[in-house]
C-alpha cells in the first residue's frame, strides 16, 4: 500500500537536536574558522536534507490511483478538521520544502560571511544557528501536521485497485460475512477505516487463474446515504473506483431486522451510486424465505447457491486477463 512505507516524520525539536549535536562533533574535529565552517555546513545539510526527504517520500497525489486519492482526501479532511484534505497536506509539504531550501541557503550564506578571525567566526556561526532555529520554529506545526497525516494514512485498508473486485453490500445481518468467509481461499483480512470504528473485510478467491478481491464494508454500504456523514460518504465515492461488480444481499425473511422494502430501497441507491458497475441482487437466507425477485438465491447455512452466486458476480464483469501478444 502506497502510504504504508512512509517513514516516521521527525519533529522540529528532534531535527534541531540532531543537526546541532552533529555539528558540534564536526566542529571538535577541526580548529579555528574551519571548525565554524564545518559546523555550519553540517547543521544546514542535516536540516535541509531531512526536510527534503520528508517532502519527497510522499507520493505525487496527481498520479495516485483515484481510489486511494479520494479515500486519502476524506481521511485528511477528518484529520485536519478542514474542508481541504490533500490540498492542506500539500500546503504543509510546501512549507517544509521552503524550509529545506532556506536552511541550505543559510548555511551557504554564513559560510561565505565567515571572517578569518576565529572568535568573530564563532559569533557569526552562532547567529547562523539562531536563524536556522527560527526557520525550524516556523515549520514546527507543519511537521506535526505531516506526521499526523502519515499516521492516519498508514492504516488505510489494503484494497488493491488493479485487482478485479467484488464489492459486497446490503444491510447488516443479511449474510454478507458468511458468504465472504465461505468463498475466500484464505482468512479474511480485516482493517479499520481511520474515521470510523467499523472494519473493512477483504477476502480473495481465484477463478480461471485470476485472483479476485472481495470487499465487505460494514458502516458504509449497509445503510442509506442520509445516515452517513460527509467523510463516510466520500469513502463510498472512493469505493466506486474499485468496484467492478456489486453483490447486493437481501434477506427476504427480514430476520435481519430490516423490512424488505427498506433493503430494496438501499439496493437502488447503491446501484445508482456505482453507476456502470453491474449490480447482482442476491436473495440470501433462502432457508428462511425466497419470496423476492433476485438474480441469485443462496443459503450459506444450507450450502445452497453459494458457488452459483460467485459465478454470477464474475460473469457480470466479463473480466478477461491481458495475454501476451501472439503472432
Amino acid at each position: 500500500m502506497i502510504f504504508e512505507s512512509l517513514p516516521t516524520t521527525p519533529t522540529s525539536e528532534e531535527l534541531i537536536d540532531q543537526a546541532f549535536s552533529r555539528a558540534a562533533r564536526a566542529g571538535r574535529a577541526k580548529q579555528g574558522v574551519e571548525a565554524q565552517q564545518s559546523m555550519l555546513q553540517t547543521a544546514s545539510n542535516i536540516l535541509g536534507d531531512n526536510l527534503h526527504n520528508v517532502v519527497t517520500e510522499w507520493p505525487d497525489f496527481d498520479h495516485v490511483d483515484p481510489f486511494y486519492g479520494e479515500l486519502a482526501d476524506a481521511i485528511l479532511r477528518e484529520e485536519f478538521a478542514s474542508e481541504d484534505g490533500i490540498d492542506e497536506l500539500r500546503q504543509h509539504l510546501s512549507e517544509l520544502s521552503w524550509a529545506s531550501s532556506k536552511t541550505h541557503d543559510l548555511g551557504r550564506e554564513y559560510i561565505g560571511r565567515l571572517p578569518n578571525d576565529a572568535e568573530k567566526a564563532r559569533s557569526l556561526r552562532k547567529q547562523g544557528f539562531g536563524r536556522m532555529g527560527s526557520v525550524m520554529d516556523q515549520v514546527e506545526d507543519d511537521l506535526e501536521a505531516v506526521g499526523a497525516a502519515r499516521d492516519a494514512l498508514k492504516t488505510l485498508p489494503e484494497i488493491q485497485p488493479d485487482v478485479p473486485t467484488v464489492v459486497v453490500a446490503g444491510y447488516p445481518n443479511v449474510g454478507k460475512s458468511s458468504f465472504v468467509n465461505a468463498v475466500t481461499n484464505a482468512s479474511i483480512e480485516t482493517a479499520e477505516y481511520p474515521f470510523t470504528t467499523k472494519s473493512v473485510d477483504i477476502g480473495h478467491f481465484e477463478r480461471d487463474h485470476i485472483t479476485w478481491q472481495l470487499v465487505d464494508t460494514p458502516g458504509l454500504l449497509d445503510r442509506p446515504a442520509d445516515e452517513r456523514n460527509e467523510i463516510e460518504d466520500q469513502a463510498v465515492s472512493a469505493l466506486t473506483h474499485v468496484g467492478d461488480v456489486i453483490l447486493f444481499f437481501v434477506d427476504a425473511s427480514a430476520a435481519c431486522g430490516y423490512p424488505v422494502a427498506d433493503q430494496q430501497a438501499l439496493r437502488a441507491e447503491v446501484g445508482d451510486r456505482f453507476g456502470d458497475a453491474p449490480l447482482v441482487t442476491v436473495c440470501s437466507k433462502t432457508d428462511l424465505s425466497a419470496e423476492i425477485e433476485a438474480d441469485c438465491y443462496m443459503s450459506v447455512e444450507g450450502g445452497e447457491g453459494v458457488t452459483e452466486t460467485l459465478t454470477a458476480a464474475v460473469d457480470a464483469v466479463g473480466h478477461e486477463p491481458e495475454l501476451p501478444f501472439e503472432e
